[in-house]
């Protein structure tokens, strides 16, 4: 049976949508190859070239690196996920958020064997364990890394820390990385504390 968290952590559905068919890279390539237009766009995806990155003994399409807090004019907090453990580690080491700062979260990762389509990232908040605010943010869609192309970056929009005596205290959240075939890619809890400054 699901959790609460994990209904709460569904992505909303767009009526009417549905996912188009699996193609695998080469398949893309192949597609209309005398389609100017069709090439181009191809190559914004990254499929004209370089040489495949994915670990054969490896079977995720997609691996999140590290996520990093971005605040004007501080050094970012930088979350190294490559290292076993570090995911689960989160919850337990909570990082300082000053009141009202504004800042944007961005995510690190690789994409390997096939296109990876809807990549998404949703986030439950949650304060002395009433849920207090979900955000869901589209990533896109990805072809695998090549050696031209080693991981992507994305950049979520910006946010803005509560303020106020009300706001400080101890918020707890879990997250995850989804795809448009209900992969979950990763899954994590993790905490900070708003505080009246930096710390």
């Amino acid at each position: 049976m699901a959790s609460n968290a994990d209904d709460d952590l569904t992505p909303s559905k767009t009526e009417g949508f549905k996912v188009g068919e699996k193609k695998t890279v080469e398949e893309y390539q192949k597609l209309d190859q005398n389609d100017e237009s069709l090439n181009r766009w191809k190559a914004s995806l990254g499929l004209a070239g370089g040489d495949s990155i994915s670990d054969p003994n490896d079977p995720r399409r997609c691996i999140i690196e590290s996520l990093a807090l971005e605040v004007e004019g501080r050094p970012d907090i930088v979350v190294d996920l490559t290292s076993p453990g570090s995911a689960e580690s989160l919850k337990s080491k909570p990082f300082t958020i000053k009141e009202g700062a504004r800042f944007r979260m961005k995510a690190v990762f690789k994409v390997q064997h096939e296109v990876l389509s809807g990549l998404k990232y949703l986030q439950i908040l949650k304060r002395k364990g009433i849920p207090v605010g979900k955000d869901e943010e589209m990533i896109g869609s990805y072809p695998p890394n090549t050696t031209e192309k080693r991981n992507y970056e994305k950049k979520f929009a910006q946010d803005e820390a509560p303020s106020g005596m009300m706001a400080r205290g101890h918020y707890n959240a879990v997250s995850k990385f989804i795809d448009d075939d209900d992969v979950t890619h990763l899954k994590f809890e993790w905490s900070f504390d708003i505080k009246k400054d930096w710390e």
